[in-house]
């Protein structure tokens, strides 16, 4: 299958993103999945607004910044990744008419490049959302 390309609307092809490429890029600065979620969640908290839904650890008086899950809902799918020790665990649902039809579970490769599939067609009517994959995909300040 061709990598995907992160091109935005009307974009060249010199300014082009490949999605196997930020994926491969995300992966291998986030050694830890954990501070990658973690990074990922700072970076679209902003953007996506009430789309995303974090779980942090502690209990009920004592809010940990480490995440527990996220829940990010754009459109049809919803993208989930929940930490589990050392190791994170992702799944895409995809809903129609409200319905929830399918829930799969995928590596955190997949998951990534469904989100960043997903924000890239978004971010091509969304000068927020191109901006934030961009701080994403080549790094950058909020």
């Amino acid at each position: 299958m061709p990598p995907m390309s992160m091109e935005p609307a009307g974009a060249d092809a010199d300014n082009a993103f490949d999605l196997s490429m930020a994926v491969a890029q995300l992966a291998s600065n986030g050694t830890d999945l954990r501070i990658m979620l973690k990074l990922l969640v700072a970076q679209l908290s902003g953007v996506l607004g009430d789309r995303i839904a974090v779980e942090r650890t502690g209990g009920r008086f004592r809010k940990s910044e480490e995440i527990k899950s996220v829940q990010i809902t754009l459109g049809d799918d919803t993208l989930r990744a929940e930490v589990e020790g050392a190791t994170v665990r992702c799944s895409v649902g995809h809903a129609s008419g409200g319905i929830r039809i399918r829930s799969e579970q995928v590596g955190m490769d997949a998951w990534l490049t469904r989100l960043l599939a997903t924000l890239n067609d978004e971010a091509s009517h969304s000068e927020q959302t191109r901006l934030a994959l961009e701080h994403i995909v080549i790094g950058g300040s909020t």
